[in-house]
């Protein structure tokens, strides 16, 4: 059960004459203020009803007032407020290979995100407005670039205990929702509208197992305020479960079903109703000095009346050198997303990514995770105070010669007709972020991808470049 839910069960089980609420804590022993997180509901910031921050101000910054506003006195109901404010330029230069309109391209995204989390013993009311404006989007602004004025998410939950110390919530309404690493769902968050779903969800805390049973349809911005609205062809269901603490503290794993439908894909194949299902496995280490991240993933269904075989595997396997200069974590990437093998017949088998995170491979991303191969080495750097560099690179390939690439939402971007080459590029980017505080962070990227075989062999292929700029302020 999280700290939040502890806290607020707590409270109403002693309103109601029930056990009361655990002591508090040893100032020695303060609770650790979370992490500010890109969802922001899942940030418990019923910590701060500890003493110990009333009385000292422990780790407070100004800010912090606003994270939790008791409203009655045993505590039971609290509000809590936070923003983020964004600002983020990015340059072009022959984007896609100069194979679309304006491909030297500069424009500004800036996106306010405020948000307010009622709280009132076992009932929950998340609210989140987004503003999100393009300026020098040409020839016009995309839905990932700009939807004004409009919500984000806004939903409610109810939560009961279990037994042994465990939390059943459910959930309806509209939330941005990432589940593991992001591969299949992802809240989209490296452009300037993230990604939201309506729907419902169940989540089940007990022990070392989290899961969540969900049945969701996604948001699609438009162009105006007030106008984004809930997809009438996609739907999205599944059950995520995640066990923690497998052979130590820091290592877990995820199992799950994804199921899929879409009454109006498409792909090099073809166009047609699409129902894929999806079942994974991922196993992952997040400490240091060794970390690692691996998942494989297998798909079946039907599309067009034909029938659907696909696959795919991540691997992600790094080492952090702690007593070197600089702190160097080396990390190697490797992936494979099964492509189609004959666009004539009826099976498909190229992969889907669903819903993936953002800037996929890196902040330059212009193909996503769909018949591909590749490999991405990365190194980073811990400057101090604050600062850190990044430098990685990447290669590139068809997984099949039968199938063409595919953008990161998977739309089909260059064909595979016409040439039997594999071979679809290099990528070289380095990164410098600077975060000033807490709140406040800063970053810059700059990125080449330069065209192979493939590329120079089915159309345009002029070397992409791209820089970026960004400036965040989160609280």
């Amino acid at each position: 059960m999280t700290a939040r839910r502890r806290l607020a069960l707590g409270a109403l089980a002693a309103a109601m004459g029930g056990p009361a609420a655990a002591q508090a804590p040893d100032p020695a022993t303060a609770p650790e203020l979370p992490p500010l997180t890109t969802t922001r509901y899942d940030e418990a910031w019923s910590v701060l009803a500890d003493p110990v921050y009333a009385d000292t101000g422990t780790g407070r910054v100004w800010s912090d007032r606003l994270k939790y506003i008791p409203l009655t006195d045993d505590g039971s109901v609290y509000l809590t407020l936070g923003m983020e404010l964004r600002a983020r330029n990015e340059d072009y230069r022959n984007n896609v290979w100069d194979s679309v309109p304006d491909p030297d391209n500069g424009y500004l995204w800036l996106r306010a995100l405020p948000y307010a989390d009622l709280h009132a013993g076992p009932t929950r009311a998340f609210v989140q407005p987004i503003i999100a404006y393009a300026v020098g989007v040409e020839p016009k602004p995309s839905p990932v670039d700009q939807t004004r004025i409009d919500i984000l998410q806004a939903f409610a939950d109810y939560a009961v205990p279990l037994a042994g110390n465990g939390t059943l919530t459910v959930r309806g309404g509209r939330e941005m929702i990432g589940l593991g690493s992001e591969r299949l769902v992802g809240t989209r968050y490296g452009p300037n509208v993230p990604l939201a779903f309506d729907g419902g969800r169940v989540i089940v805390e007990h022990g070392p197992w989290v899961t969540n049973l969900l049945a969701v349809r996604p948001v699609e911005a438009g162009p105006d305020s007030f106008d984004d609205k809930t997809s009438t062809s996609r739907t999205l269901w599944g059950i995520y479960a995640t066990y923690s603490g497998l052979w130590s503290s820091n290592v877990g794993a995820d199992v799950y079903y994804l199921g899929y439908r879409n009454d109006d894909a498409s792909f090099q194949q073809g166009s047609g109703r699409e129902l894929r299902h999806t079942l994974g496995v991922r196993l992952f280490d997040s400490a240091d000095p060794l970390h690692f991240n691996i998942e494989g993933m297998v798909q079946f269904g039907r599309f067009a009346g034909g029938s659907i075989g696909a696959w795919s595997l991540a691997t992600e396997v790094g080492r952090r050198f702690e007593a070197l200069p600089l702190s160097p974590d080396f990390t190697m990437r490797v992936n494979v997303a099964s492509g189609d093998g004959d666009p004539d017949d009826d099976h498909l088998g190229t992969f889907n990514a669903l819903f993936p995170k953002g800037k996929y491979f890196g902040e330059l991303s212009p193909i996503g995770p769909y018949n591909i191969i590749n490999v991405n080495p990365r190194l980073d750097l811990d400057l101090g105070h604050g600062w850190a560099a990044g430098l990685s690179g990447g290669l590139y390939w068809r997984a099949s010669t039968g199938d063409g690439i595919y953008d990161i939402p998977g739309h089909l971007i260059r064909s595979g007709e016409g040439t039997d080459a594999r071979f679809i590029g290099t990528q070289a980017e380095v990164t410098v972020e600077w975060q000033a505080s807490r709140a406040l962070g800063f970053s810059a990227s700059a990125s080449l991808f330069t065209a192979g075989e493939y590329i120079r062999q089915s159309g345009p292929s002029a070397t992409i470049g791209m820089l970026g700029f960004e400036a965040g302020y989160r609280f």
